[in-house]
Parts: structure tokens; C-alpha cells; sequence
């Protein structure tokens, strides 16, 4: 019987019977009334904080909407600008081809 008990290491039994006690323990304290006040504040947090993440997405998102349609708005204005441009030297191209023509039919 001696020599079975001589097979057993100490060490490592005191580490395991810790881990035991301290797994017990902590069973305890993770489901005590106060754990459950501090998991149930925790959540509440993380709730209220996910509120304002969305109430700052919603903002974020109706901001970007109207920086798009000014954008959108600009260059179509653009657009009609250079269109009017490019009209206008279209036009003044071809009051320039046909004065050279009026003036060699004199």
C-alpha cells in the first residue's frame, strides 16, 4: 500500500484538488445574486449603447443621402452647363463659317 502511495505526486494533486475548489467556487460566484445584478447592468449597457450605435447610423446614413443627391444635383447642372457651352460654340461655329461665305459672295 506504501508503494502506491509513493506512485501519487503531491504537486499535482494539490493542483487539481485547487482547480476543483476553485471551479466550485466559481460556479458559486457566477450564479450569486450579485453576479446576476452585475450580468443584468452589463446587458442594460450594452443595449443602451447599441441604441445610440444605431441612432448615430441613422443620422450617419440620412447625412450621406443628402450629400449623394447634392451631388447627383451638381452634376447634372453641370452637365446642362457644358451642354449650353458646347451649344452656344456649335452656334458661334457656324456664324463664323457662314460670314466668310457672305463676304466672297460680294
Amino acid at each position: 500500500m506504501l508503494k502506491c502511495l509513493k506512485c501519487i505526486d503531491a504537486k499535482k494533486t494539490g493542483i487539481f484538488a485547487a482547480g476543483v475548489l476553485f471551479g466550485t467556487a466559481g460556479v458559486r460566484v457566477l450564479a450569486s445574486r450579485d453576479a446576476k445584478k452585475f450580468y443584468t447592468g452589463c446587458t442594460a449597457a450594452v443595449l443602451r449603447a447599441r441604441e445610440c450605435v444605431l441612432k448615430t447610423a441613422a443620422t450617419i446614413q440620412s447625412n450621406a443621402e443628402d450629400i449623394y443627391a447634392e451631388a447627383q444635383q451638381i452634376n447634372e447642372e453641370r452637365a446642362a452647363g457644358e451642354q449650353v457651352i458646347g451649344d452656344e460654340e456649335q452656334a458661334d461655329g457656324a456664324e463664323t463659317a457662314e460670314e466668310p461665305a457672305e463676304t466672297s459672295g460680294e
